[in-house]
């Protein structure tokens, strides 16, 4: 019979790494499920080029991956150093100096890369470079410098980041490079776009337009990585597909101790809210140089699939790392692990909720029959993949297959948890037959056997988006027998 299977799914970024047709098939073959290009790193050409790669190269593997564009966003940092680095110490004074040109930083003072940073801080604040390796207190604000003490000093080099403890700055989360990027988006015909420093959910409509405007489809993605992005997150979710908790600059500005219980809160409502949700920053960290991961990395990715996530993410592991494959089989071990536990495959979800879809109420009474008669498959006939969106917000260890004529589609389910693509290209008019087909597809795969029973769901009118209301609960054999 069937093997198991992993539902919790893992995006990998790609890189100089992953950049050979041999290195991205082994990655491939490892188990990825989403690729992230990273529009902070190459130019248009680049990108469209790896994109072509990424379907050639999961075609053979006849696998349906995901391709998430990922903006770069409003980049705070530091300008470079005549000497490429400097050593801060404790007490020190420092200066970040929005006059002070690129190439030109000393041991007194740097360039800043965001001009307008000295109308975004006051005396007292907090500024937090390099991820959190150099603090510096602000001790006065004149024309563009930002008069600094060190409190925790150490090596600074060039091009070194810039958060506001607490949050406050004002950037746009769309920059100019990003409105371009967008456009490059929509000619690769990426499945999501991941949007960097969001504060409001405007940020996520715009994102939405521009890439309408460009001729894009894709879902969008909130980056949670401003204070001001958690104190928004509810609207921010409701305006977005997708949302990833995008630990590193949230950690810096929020604070890293404050991080688990907010990860545990967003995924949670993230799935209350029929939103994916993808956990990601240092998941494998060690794994960039090391072939095996520390036991708090372990943790780390098995804690986040006991959460609720729907997908955990790779960045400098896949993309620059020794060990790109051996790190997507590792976190894919630790996600079936981690999925055997009770508390990963039952959930009581919404079930006080009053649904105000036909097809959502379709999916969640789906859900609750597959996880109370014993169901070994479910079937989603789907135009657009919401009905199977909102299956995999109830936890289950029950695998739904979404079965669809669209490679849009079928691409854009393969983040959801639990979700598995299946192209399946007849649009019937008689149901029974479609039944019998979408059964046979997955006897085919070994998924299903005689006497096994499958939960179908479809609409009276199939091929119309939107249309789901009717469950259908069937026993495998020769012909489909219908239990009800």
């Amino acid at each position: 019979m069937s093997t198991v299977i992993r539902r919790t799914k893992i995006v990998a970024t790609l890189g100089p790494a992953t950049e050979s047709d041999e290195a991205l098939d082994s990655v491939v073959k490892a188990g990825v499920d989403v690729v992230r290009l990273n529009f902070s790193h190459g130019n248009p050409q680049d990108h469209i080029a790896r994109a072509e790669k990424v379907r050639r190269i999961g075609g053979a593997n006849h696998r349906f991956l995901g391709i998430l564009a990922d903006l770069q966003g409003p980049k705070i940092r530091i300008e470079r150093f005549k000497n490429d680095a400097i050593v801060l110490e404790n007490g020190d004074n420092f200066c970040l100096n929005a006059g002070c040109g690129n190439n030109e930083g000393d041991q007194t003072q740097v360039g800043i890369t965001y001009k307008p940073l000295p109308e975004d801080v006051e005396k007292g604040n907090i500024l937090v470079l390099d991820d959190g390796r150099i603090v510096l207190k602000v001790n006065s604000v004149e024309g563009p410098r930002i008069n600094c003490s060190v409190e925790v000093g150490g090596e600074l080099s060039n091009n070194k980041g810039i958060n506001l403890k607490g949050g406050g700055l004002t950037a746009e989360a769309l920059t100019e490079k990003d409105k371009a990027d967008i456009i490059t988006a929509a000619k690769l015909d990426a499945d999501y776009l991941a949007v960097s420093f969001p504060r409001t959910a405007e940020d996520i409509n715009t994102a939405r337009r521009l890439l309408r405007e460009a001729g894009g489809y894709g879902g969008i993605v909130a980056k949670i990585e401003r204070a001001e992005a958690v104190e928004n997150i509810e609207e921010i979710i409701e305006a977005s597909d997708a949302i990833m908790i995008a630990r590193g600059d949230l950690g810096v500005e929020m604070g890293d101790a404050n991080l688990p219980a907010l990860q545990k809160r967003i995924i949670n409502l993230s799935r209350s809210m029929n939103c994916v949700v993808i956990t990601a920053t240092q998941m494998m960290e060690s794994m960039r140089d090391n072939p095996i991961p520390t036991r708090a990395e372990v943790f780390d990715v098995a804690n986040a699939v006991l959460d609720g996530t729907d997908a955990v993410m790779l960045s400098a592991e896949t993309a620059t790392g020794a060990y790109p494959a051996l790190t997507v089989k590792s976190m894919s071990d630790i996600c079936l692990s981690a999925e055997r536990e009770k508390r990963a495959s039952k959930s009581s979800h919404r079930l006080n909720t009053t649904f105000n879809q036909v097809d959502e109420a379709i999916a969640m009474a789906t859900m609750y029959t597959a996880n109370h008669l014993k169901v070994r498959a479910i079937a989603s006939l789907t135009e657009s993949g919401s009905t199977a969106l909102w299956m995999s917000r109830i936890s289950s260890a029950i695998p739904i297959y979404a079965l669809s004529r669209h490679e849009a589609t079928n691409r854009k389910v393969n983040l959801y948890r639990g979700v598995f693509p299946i192209y399946f290209p007849t649009v019937h008019t008689n149901h029974a037959e479609a039944n019998q087909e979408a059964v046979g597809l997955l006897k085919k795969r070994n998924v299903v056997k005689d006497g096994d029973h499958v939960v179908i769901t479809k609409g009276d009118l199939m091929g119309t988006g939107g249309g789901t209301n009717a469950m259908k609960i069937v026993t495998v054999g020769d012909m489909p027998k219908y239990l009800g």
